[in-house]
């Protein structure tokens, strides 16, 4: 019987030898790109560590049928906690961490340990970072910590050491595709999807049953498709609109950084349309139009439209102004005729 995990075999294979020596760490920090399993892993973890029909320290994967396993998937078992950031920004606060804390100290109710999964700990306040590095630096024996992370270099290099890391990376596309049919998917879906996904497999498993996360995708490319042959007037009042229309602050960040992301992807495409075939386009489905684009376009504007694009992205982790990060960006994206547009 396997862990419940698509990829990420040695990850897997390194937990599993652990949970066999009787050297399994006090704290982990799992790091990736969003979607990419990290909670998927996490879950699994406590999975394994609270399995009843699995003997302790035998490295035996969770059997995903007896109570634990199944109030842990359910994700409501005594002894295993979910904590994500609460308010603008999803930070997580010191208030957060101080009740795990008081948590921390009571024995298991139900399991082997009391299992803390801390989502986007690098999104967490200082104050709460530091109070997390006392439990970090004396966590009781029944007590297994599980950070996640997308930017590790967001936290504190103290606590970053008192943490067994492990950076999973993205999946083959054919790893997610296979992954997907297995979940019912259609061949065609799956194989599109694989693509798009980037190796992440919570993306694929979500845009596969959300149309309007794809028809969203869609018309994000649309925009960026229209603003190359706009002005920069046009360009401006595109990001003061779509700036607009978001509820907050988060929602904005949000949007930029997936704009950002699906941008840079498209550029991407048409870079490699420039220097070789499209065998490894990602917007497989955009061809016909990319390669039109690729016909009357250089591939020095592709690239230095994906320099652009990665210090906008930098810029939105740096908490820049959202507005000027993208119309900046916008600036400097190449101005194209419309009689070259497909």
């Amino acid at each position: 019987m396997a862990w419940p995990i698509s990829g990420h075999d040695w990850a897997v294979t390194l937990l599993r030898n652990s949970l066999s020596s009787g050297r399994l760490a006090h704290a982990y920090l799992f790091s990736g790109r969003p979607q990419i399993g990290k909670t998927t892993l996490a879950l699994a973890l406590a999975q394994a560590v609270n399995c009843t029909a699995a003997e302790p320290g035998d490295g035996d994967p969770p059997c995903g049928r007896c109570p634990s396993c199944l109030k842990i998937a359910q994700r409501r078992h005594p002894d295993v906690r979910l904590i994500e950031g609460e308010g603008a920004g999803g930070a997580l606060k010191i208030d957060q961490v101080r009740a795990l804390q008081r948590e921390a100290v009571l024995r298991p109710y139900e399991g082997r340990y009391r299992v803390f999964i801390l989502r986007q700990a690098d999104r967490a306040t200082l104050e709460a970072a530091d109070s997390l590095l006392k439990t970090l630096e004396e966590p009781p024996a029944h007590v297994l910590l599980i950070l996640t992370a997308t930017h590790v270099e967001a936290l504190p290099p103290t606590v970053v050491s008192r943490c067994q890391r492990l950076d999973l990376r993205p999946l083959s596309a054919g790893q997610v595709a296979e992954a997907l049919e297995a979940r019912g998917a259609p061949a065609a879906d799956g194989q599109l999807l694989a693509r798009l996904s980037g190796g992440r497999l919570g993306w694929a498993i979500r845009a596969w049953g959300d149309e309007a996360l794809l028809a969203q995708r869609q018309q994000d490319l649309d925009h960026l498709v229209r603003l190359l042959t706009c002005s920069r007037v046009e360009r401006l009042d595109f990001v003061w609109q779509a700036l607009q229309g978001l509820r907050d602050q988060e929602a904005r960040l949000q949007w930029a950084r997936q704009l950002v992301e699906l941008w840079t992807g498209w550029w991407r495409d048409l870079f490699l349309l420039g220097i070789a075939g499209p065998e490894n386009v990602i917007n497989i489905d955009r061809l016909e139009e990319l390669q039109t684009w690729a016909r009357h376009s250089r591939s020095a504007q592709a690239w230095q439209a994906l320099q652009a694009l990665r210090e906008t992205a930098a810029q939105l982790e740096a908490n820049v102004n959202i507005r000027l990060a993208l119309e900046g960006l916008l600036l400097k994206l190449p101005r194209w005729p419309q009689a070259v547009a497909p």
